[in-house]
């Protein structure tokens, strides 16, 4: 059932020869990796102004600067990260050019960083979609957290089925928001120069200021205005993963992811652009508290709607036009779909890092669709776990957000600055060398521009729970380098130095079959022992009741069973410390000896019987594991129930992948027929 199950989920098993099938044509590139700074143009304009109008309606007057100055970083980290493309065509992105030129250390800092923040794109994306659909249909608003969940799960599924797959599913909504974006922009600045301009639901509310008094200067002034940039700037996020998929492209891979770049670049900030200059048009007013909004009346029960969903109510005529309904229905389903970004870029980089050795080695594996699935499921779950937290509240988690992102464009251009260094020394064409001088020049500001830009993060956002944040890529950080350590060190320490020496054999050989009861699975632990030719053998029973000792003794000696039957007695009536104690005692009469158990086991077909048998041997052999000297060996005896399911035939790990055929034993003769050909 399990395996039915997963089949219709994620589908068949696909074969590593079929890993080029999956490689993705720029049309379906853009939308895989590029879902997530194309939706996040829905937030970003609302963000800068949930920000200024704290102040009131008076600081509404910095928009269209903080939207140019949003506009202007997004070009030049375009600009900056189709050099990263160019320069590492292996895929990475700013880890693998961090790395490369800054050393591993500040290769992890990008590394903790991005892993947090594609954790943050998963949640913001969701929650914001969430938003959307209860700004259509307020009803829905009590099941906020439960929709999030649930569209989480979806996402994991559909990217579990294969990357091609997934592509094939987002494509659609990612260019249908795009589409009527550019549509409800374009009809919205024809009308305002036609001078019938699209006035928003919330222009004829005042704002009152969130402290009671609108005038702000000097430093305070600054720091709102900076707060709104900061807030703006997540337009950015998700930028980076072309740079990290490159080798999901078609060839030539880095031409390919250059131009799905520039093609991401150019849609986002015209819809940036376009819909900040619509929302200062149309006037559109709103807060972090409806009771701020004056003239709203029975402000408590009021829930605003987005900018993006007033702006499609004032071009398309109301909130019951077909526009309005298209552009909602396009933005919230490319706002949950934009979180595919991270489901791509998360896996990707979790296997470099893996393959580094500074993650799990599982996160590096393909599973049955080539896909790094633990690396999705390792994401779904902690984002699952961070919506539930925070009840998918957008602006809760807003603040935890962008931060990663920034640190990595800032150390990954500054990688770039020395990468360009290391190749004007070695070159020596003169116009090779113009290029690249042009390639250091826009590193060069990339990186000054983004550092800034991480610094005014930083500051405004730390208190307001973007420490979180920082707590969490540390720690993140920390366990990393704990990994690799642990890593060197098991490596260290199963290298061989003398294989002679190191391949000697044990003086001898003891083995114990561990006794509950003489009954078939008993005998046929016995009989392997035999057959192995140990230089001694015994069989062991920890005695916990003289009656069921008893019995077993009159049985022993009935069967004549060569083997001598050592007894543990066990006033306290444990079986595992008088157990492991014996082995420990026998291992210690001779240090170059080796002790081999053998525990007799049951296997059973269902699941409910495993909670019937075999904890004893199960505690007992995870005890036993850890005592020097000692090897541990499971007899199975399979009862009718295991011997009557039927099961797929088993495959090593990872041999679909690698190719290999299915094993199927090859019958045996009966004893009167002749062995085949």
């Amino acid at each position: 059932m399990t395996e039915t199950l997963k089949r219709l989920v994620i589908g068949r098993a696909m074969r590593s020869e079929e890993l080029s099938g999956t490689l993705l044509p720029k049309r379906l590139a853009l939308p895989i990796f590029a879902s997530d700074p194309l939706s996040s143009v829905a937030y970003a304009t609302q963000e800068i102004l949930l920000v200024l109008t704290l102040g009131g309606l008076a600081y509404l007057h910095f928009t269209p600067w903080i939207g140019a100055a949003v506009v202007l970083l997004m070009a030049v980290v375009v600009l900056s990260y189709r050099q990263v493309v160019n320069a590492y065509p292996s895929g990475g992105g700013s880890y693998t050019v961090a790395t490369a030129n800054l050393g591993p250390s500040a290769g992890l800092v990008v590394g903790a960083s991005l892993l947090v923040d594609y954790v943050m794109t998963v949640a913001v994306s969701v929650a914001s979609g969430v938003d959307n659909v209860i700004s259509a249909l307020p009803s829905l608003a009590g099941y906020r957290v439960l929709m999030a969940l649930g569209f989480v799960a979806l996402l994991t599924a559909m990217n579990l089925r294969g990357v091609r797959e997934s592509g094939r599913v987002f494509a659609a909504p990612t260019y249908l928001f795009t589409g009527g974006v550019l549509i409800m922009v374009g009809t919205g600045l024809l009308r305002w120069l036609l001078g019938d301009a699209p006035v928003a639901e919330s222009a004829r509310y005042g704002i009152a200021p969130a402290q009671g008094d609108a005038s702000l200067a000097g430093a305070a002034l600054v720091m709102l205005v900076l707060r709104a940039f900061s807030s703006g700037c997540t337009a950015l996020t998700g930028v980076e993963a072309i740079s990290n998929g490159v080798p999901a492209f078609r060839r030539p891979k880095s031409r390919n992811a250059a131009t799905t770049l520039a093609a991401m670049g150019l849609l986002a900030v015209t819809m940036f652009a376009g819909i900040t200059t619509l929302a200062i048009i149309a006037e559109v007013h709103i807060t972090d508290d409806p009771c701020r909004l004056v003239g709203l009346a029975g402000c408590g029960g009021h829930t605003q709607r987005t900018v993006i969903a007033q702006l499609a109510s004032a071009v398309f005529g109301g909130s019951t036009s077909p526009g309005f309904y298209y552009i909602q229905a396009a933005t919230a389903l490319v706002l949950i779909l934009a979180a595919n970004t991270a489901f791509n870029g998360f896996p990707l980089l979790a296997s470099f890092l893996a393959e580094n050795r500074y993650l799990p080695r599982q996160l590096h594996n393909r599973g049955d669709r080539l896909v790094f699935s633990n690396g999705i499921l390792a994401l779904a779950a902690v984002a699952g776990l961070l919506l539930y937290g925070f009840r998918a509240n957008v602006s809760n988690l807003i603040h935890l957000y962008i931060l990663g992102v920034f640190t990595s464009f800032t150390l990954s251009q500054t990688g770039m600055i020395r990468h360009w260094n290391r190749v004007l020394r070695a070159g020596t064409d003169p116009a090779g060398r113009r290029r690249h001088r042009l390639a250091r020049a826009v590193n060069a500001t990339g990186a000054v521009i983004t550092g800034l830009v991480l610094v005014i993060v930083l500051a405004t956002k730390f208190t307001q729970g973007a420490w979180i944040a920082v707590f969490a890529a540390v720690l993140l950080w920390l366990m990393m380098r704990g990994i690799r350590r642990h890593y060197d060190r098991t490596a260290a320490e199963l290298a061989v130095t003398d294989p002679r020496a190191e391949s000697v054999p044990p003086s001898r050989v003891h083995a114990i079959v561990l006794v509950s009861t003489l009954h078939k699975p008993t005998l046929r632990a016995l009989a392997y022992a035999r057959a192995f030719r140990p230089d001694t053998l015994e069989a062991v029973t920890v005695a916990v009741d003289q009656e069921s000792l008893a019995a077993l003794r009159e049985q022993w000696d009935d069967f004549g069973i060569q083997v001598p039957l050592k007894i543990l007695r066990s006033p306290y009536r444990e079986i595992t410390r008088p157990a492991v104690e014996y082995v420990r005692s026998l291992h210690r009469e001779g240090a170059h000896d080796v002790v081999s158990v053998l525990v007799p086991e049951y296997v059973v077909g269902r699941w409910w019987e495993n909670l019937l048998h075999n904890h004893s041997a199960l505690w007992l052999k995870s005890r036993l594991l850890f005592i020097p000297g000692v090897t541990v060996t499971s007899v199975p005896w399979q009862l009718p129930s295991a011997a009557h399911v039927k099961r797929p035939i088993a495959r090593a790990p990872g041999s679909v992948r690698r190719g290999e055929p299915r094993y199927t034993p090859r019958p045996r003769p009966a004893p009167d027929s002749p062995p085949s050909d």
